[in-house]
């Protein structure tokens, strides 16, 4: 029995171009070979499969039996490996229906996702999102399976395997309600030391930088909320006298909207680069072109 791993590939070419043409030397021609390397894949095919498969006669080259039964499953699964082969590496995103899924945290959703949604909608309205939030491993993983696309952020532990494209550089305020005794003169260090804090604890995220360098630099203030994500801190800072460490990004979303003030923060933080992440496995998927270049388009400063 011929076994798949016995065959060279090339063989199975000569013999289906030797049954078109019935003549080594328009083989040859057409392959960009010699005539005796022709003969020579004909001797290795017939002794593969213990067959003369061409006999010489007036007319040329003609198949026995056992050649023209073999052809036409041969012509078929060349032809078929061919168009395999040369499969589109096109994306058209107008006839997508593709999901792709993007790591973020919610304030990605809050920045990202309104303007990325309305593009989409004109441009791919096949095309749906789907967030997700994971850290460490887990993220590695699902991004080398390809099952999380691109993540978006501060997150230092995609290093080796990956690419990365910068976006923007961060920068963190403070934000409290248009009415609150600080929302206009001075605020220093001292008004941000004994003003009532919301502070959010974004696991995972670059968030926490900011939390360790106010404690490395032993600023501490009275904390009266914790939270675990950012999407609720809009509506708790306009009704109340809280004032919370958030980016720019998310102040830029929400403030007019939900009737906020920005102040410069009183502490020094340095910036934060916000980068675009995908696998290198997946560096010439198409789709994942395309939308990284949409995202880099909209987003990079």
């Amino acid at each position: 029995m011929v076994q798949l791993v016995d065959i060279d590939l090339n063989l199975l070419v000569v013999f289906d171009l030797l049954y078109q043409e019935k003549n080594t030397q328009r083989v040859a021609v057409r392959l960009g070979i010699t005539q005796p390397a022709v003969s020579h894949a004909l001797k290795r095919l017939r002794r593969l499969l213990d067959d003369e498969l061409f006999e010489r006669t007036s007319h040329g080259l003609q198949p026995t039996p056992r050649a023209s039964q073999l052809h036409p499953g041969i012509a078929d699964a060349l032809v078929r490996m061919n168009d395999t082969l040369n499969l589109s590496d096109d994306f058209n995103p107008a006839l997508s229906e593709r999901t792709f899924h993007l790591n973020m945290t919610d304030i990605g959703e809050i920045v990202f996702l309104p303007r990325l949604l309305r593009r989409l909608a004109k441009e791919a309205p096949g095309v749906s999102l789907s967030t997700v939030r994971r850290h460490d491993n887990d993220l590695k993983h699902e991004m080398e399976e390809g099952q999380i696309d691109l993540a978006v952020g501060l997150i230092p532990q995609l290093g080796a395997g990956f690419y990365q494209q910068r976006l923007f550089v961060q920068r963190y305020i403070c934000l409290m309600r248009d009415d609150h005794p600080l929302a206009a003169g001075n605020f220093s260090l001292e008004d941000f030391r004994t003003a009532p804090h919301a502070v959010v604890v974004a696991q995972g995220t670059g968030h926490g930088i900011i939390e360790e360098q106010l404690a490395h630099a032993g600023i501490e203030r009275p904390v009266r909320l914790t939270l675990p994500h950012f999407a609720a801190v809009p509506y708790i800072v306009s009704s109340s006298d809280l004032v919370v460490t958030v980016t720019s990004k998310l102040a830029e979303a929400t403030q007019a909207r939900f009737g906020l003030t920005v102040r410069e923060h009183p502490f020094a933080f340095p910036d934060i680069p916000i980068n675009l992440f995908w696998h290198r496995r997946f560096h010439q998927d198409p789709g994942n072109r395309w939308l990284r270049g949409l995202m880099f388009e909209m987003f990079s400063e």
